[in-house]
């Protein structure tokens, strides 16, 4: 298993992921908010792992240019088709990795990663990139699922056994104090760690950090 093909996985079954529905909409919505908070007007923010665009369209509103990016070009095609330039020309798609972006020195105010840090292969090696692409002072801010947290059946069987067949891609089993750690390790600080569900604990920290 590859990150290309993970690629595969995500184009695949891209159709399918943008016809789903939102599992708490209530929890999104309050993710949205406090992330709107957080921005400022003259912000350049990248969000890696944009999936079909849902919550670019709703962020790049609020800032001055938004580039919204994903490792499948699937993905990239259904956010395009539903968002079109005209609608918010700061606004930007792009099929790319967070590594391809900081060989070409690019600089954001904002890194953005949200149901994202769980499926890179590389965690410590990811947020190093992450770091590197943030101006000075800038932000980070991410929402992703800890599996290692959860129910050891979802760890230790289930999610090999759809990896097994196909219905499942590469996910890590970190758990917060891990991912705490290796983002601290990484050059951040952390500011913030909220729980945003609405339902009830679903194990998916709403962190904000600091490059220091």
């Amino acid at each position: 298993m590859s990150t290309a093909s993970d690629a595969r996985f995500w184009d695949r079954t891209s159709r399918r992921y943008a016809k789903g529905a939102i599992a708490d909409p209530a929890g999104y919505e309050r993710t949205l908010e406090r992330t709107r908070a957080l921005l400022l007007p003259d912000d350049r923010v990248l969000e890696l792992g944009c999936g079909t665009g849902t919550t670019a369209f709703r962020l790049a509103g609020d800032v001055r240019d938004y580039l919204a990016t994903d490792i499948s070009t699937e993905m990239i095609a259904i956010a395009r088709e539903r968002y079109a330039p005209d609608l918010m020309p700061h606004l930007a798609f792009r099929t790319t990795v967070a590594e391809t972006l900081a060989v070409e020195r690019a600089q954001y105010d904002v890194v953005l990663g949200f149901n994202y840090l769980h499926l890179v292969r590389d965690l410590s090696g990811t947020l190093g990139t992450i770091h590197a692409l943030l101006a000075s002072r800038g932000l980070f801010i991410t929402k992703t699922p800890c599996v290692g947290d959860m129910n050891p059946l979802i760890r230790l069987v289930l999610l090999p056994a759809m990896r097994a067949i196909g219905l499942a891609p590469y996910a890590g089993t970190f758990g917060v104090a891990e991912l705490s750690r290796q983002m601290t390790v990484a050059g951040f600080d952390i500011l913030a760690t909220e729980s945003h569900a609405t339902k009830d604990n679903e194990n998916r920290p709403y962190i904000v950090a600091r490059k220091r």
